[in-house]
């Protein structure tokens, strides 16, 4: 599995090139790199028969790679295809005097390529390691790993980063110096945000089964 580094700046492409909004683009894989970190969740669009599919998955990535997993009987998941993966983090609601203004402050990143299927099985394992570490850190560690049978029926895909589309949109609404400033409206943002909450522990686990200190720790912080 190659870990050499994608160059600093994303390439302009046909399916990259922002066409509105330039001003909340970016061309810095750095930023890209953060938008993976913040989350777990994608979307993968991929053509299936002929029609659009998107679905939601988790994943992982490394230097140059996003991988994505799933059953090996999910249609979505064939490789070799074009695929269109997307990572948003919404915020805050941008709240301007006038509605026409409205907005949200967000993250995304689309990643365009052909998915690869993971064939080798070291790459294969090592690529479950990292969507395992991605979403859970230290849980790679701590439960059991999957065995031949559950590797079997477990599929994973390889996308490169090289190729992706990142915008992101911070701030204050835009019309404090227009007309409708003087309507005496409030307006600003409503950020938003996700912390994790208190561990629910499995109700047939003895009950002085304590949690594990990767886990232990997350409580309380925030997601994203």
């Amino acid at each position: 599995m190659a870990t050499d580094s994608l160059p600093p700046l994303l390439p302009g492409t046909d399916l990259t090139r922002h066409r509105r909004l330039r001003e909340q683009g970016s061309l810095d894989r750095a930023d890209l790199e953060a938008i993976l970190d913040a989350g777990f969740v994608c979307h993968l669009g991929v053509v299936v028969e002929g029609r659009p599919l998107v679905v939601p998955t988790v994943y992982g990535r490394d230097e140059r790679h996003l991988y994505l997993h799933g059953s090996v009987v999910s249609r979505s998941l064939a490789g070799g295809t074009p695929v269109c993966v997307t990572v948003t983090h919404v915020d805050g609601l941008v709240l301007a005097r006038s509605v026409f203004e409205h907005g949200v402050n967000y993250r995304s990143a689309v990643i365009h390529g052909t998915a690869r299927k993971v064939t080798d099985p070291e790459e294969k394992l090592a690529g479950l390691r990292l969507l395992t570490e991605h979403s859970a850190p230290g849980q790679w560690s701590y439960a059991r790993r999957p065995n031949r049978k559950e590797l079997a029926a477990t599929t994973l895909l390889a996308l490169s980063l090289a190729e992706a589309s990142v915008k992101i949109r911070t701030g204050a609404p835009e019309d404090g110096d227009g007309p409708d400033a003087e309507l005496g409206l409030w307006a600003g943002v409503l950020p938003l945000t996700s912390v994790w909450g208190t561990p629910v522990t499995d109700p047939v686990l003895p009950p002085d089964t304590a949690v594990p200190g990767h886990i232990a720790r997350r409580e309380g912080t925030r997601h994203g």
